[in-house]
């Protein structure tokens, strides 16, 4: 009777508490909730946070330290999100409890970006490491949850459970390791996250993300940090142009930087959705999209780095500044080709997107000649013209399609 009276009023429900079981996987509509965009602004201030902290290293010629620290931090930032998102479309029930729990999760991530700086500039990882141990502990509640209500999901849930509080236990053990077993630490400690979810979800019965609903979250997710790479640049172009006026050299940059952001969530949007058929090809991709989400959000570093160099502010070569521009392209085309690869959609030539980074690579060494500017509005026109041969052969050819089991 009680179920009964649960699902007349479906809005009760979901204002107290519900049983939490796992939706179904070919469930239709499903679509991003309110609480999952808005747990998206969160990480995408931790994102800006990292890269600023990258465009401040390599605009002061700290390439080193500002490249490793980046790849550390935005390692904890996009692996806080993913396992949210995972979670989520497996065991959203929206209830008071999931709600709390993510807002909790929210607060975590807010502590997090405010210890970006530090980590980024000195490795300390402690106040990171503080936001990261809120966050977790929400998810591990979370996950202990499905374990105590959904009968299906128990194995996966308790396996979560602990793997997470291990590896956390882990990341604690850290903050007191000496330098330099702090680095080693934090790589054996990466190594351990990625293999909890192998662990979880390839013993037994894997929990039932859906996977529509995954392919909408990251894209939704890459269009936030597209964002920030437009307000970081235009923010960095709005600054220099009230200080030192108009010039053909910004012209240059903010034109091709436009042209370099709508090429690159048109490439990242062309053809169907991924088909994320089996556990195994998810979590590649899933985890290939650290690569991707990094490469995007510094290419908006390396543009404010290109507006620094081109009025003199900078202490680093002209070159440095397209190539922060060029290889994060570079990377993020690559990283595409390999995706629509691993699951047979989008494209029907994804060799050209590596001919494509090749060639931006390249124009970064003619700085000398066509200036920041002109080298910043080559690359963005080599990267339309690789969209364009990209929708030109695959109206030709056809969109390739996902293999019958996939579907």
């Amino acid at each position: 009777m009680t179920r009964d009276r649960r699902s007349a009023n479906p809005t009760r429900a979901r204002r107290w508490l519900r049983t939490m079981r796992a939706r179904d996987p070919r469930e239709a509509h499903r679509a991003a909730t309110p609480l999952e965009l808005l747990f998206d602004l969160c990480f995408v201030v931790a994102v800006a946070q990292a890269a600023a902290q990258l465009h401040h290293h390599v605009t002061e010629a700290h390439l080193g330290v500002g490249l490793l620290g980046y790849a550390m931090v935005f390692f904890t930032i996009w692996w806080a999100w993913m396992n949210f998102t995972w979670f989520a479309s497996a065991y959203d029930t929206d209830d008071v409890a999931y709600r709390l729990l993510t807002l909790l999760q929210m607060a975590g991530a807010l502590v997090l970006a405010a210890g970006v700086p530090a980590a980024a500039t000195s490795y300390d990882f402690t106040v990171i490491t503080i936001g990261y141990v809120v966050m977790r502990v929400a998810l591990v509640a979370q996950w202990l949850r499905v374990a105590r209500q959904d009968a299906t999901g128990r194995p996966a849930g308790i396996r979560y459970a602990v793997g997470i509080m291990v590896v956390q236990a882990g990341w604690l053990v850290r903050l007191a390791l000496p330098h330099p077993w702090d680095y080693t630490g934090f790589a054996v400690l990466v190594v351990a996250e990625l293999l909890v979810p192998m662990w979880a979800e390839f013993r037994g019965t894997a929990t039932s993300w859906h996977p529509g609903h995954i392919s909408e979250r990251y894209g939704l997710f890459t269009i936030i940090v597209l964002g920030e790479v437009i307000f970081a640049s235009l923010a960095s172009i709005q600054s220099t142009l009230s200080e030192h006026g108009v010039s053909g050299q910004m012209l240059l940059i903010a034109a091709g930087g436009l042209i370099l952001v709508l090429t690159m969530w048109w490439i990242y949007f062309m053809g169907p959705d991924a088909a994320l058929s089996t556990p195994r090809i998810a979590l590649l991709w899933g985890y290939a999209h650290y690569l991707l989400f990094a490469a995007v959000a510094a290419l908006g570093a390396g543009l404010q780095v290109a507006v620094d160099v081109a009025v003199h502010r900078a202490h680093v070569a002209a070159t440095t500044a397209t190539f922060a521009v060029a290889v994060p392209l570079a990377g993020f085309l690559l990283v595409m080709c390999w995706l629509r690869r691993l699951t047979h959609t989008g494209l029907a030539h994804p060799s050209l997107m590596v001919t494509g980074a090749v060639i931006v690579l390249v124009l970064a060494l003619a700085t000398p000649v066509l200036g920041v500017g002109g080298v910043i509005l080559s690359i963005g026109i080599a990267a339309a013209a690789t969209l364009t041969a990209a929708l030109v052969a695959t109206h030709r050819d056809g969109v390739p399609h996902p293999p019958p089991e996939a579907r």
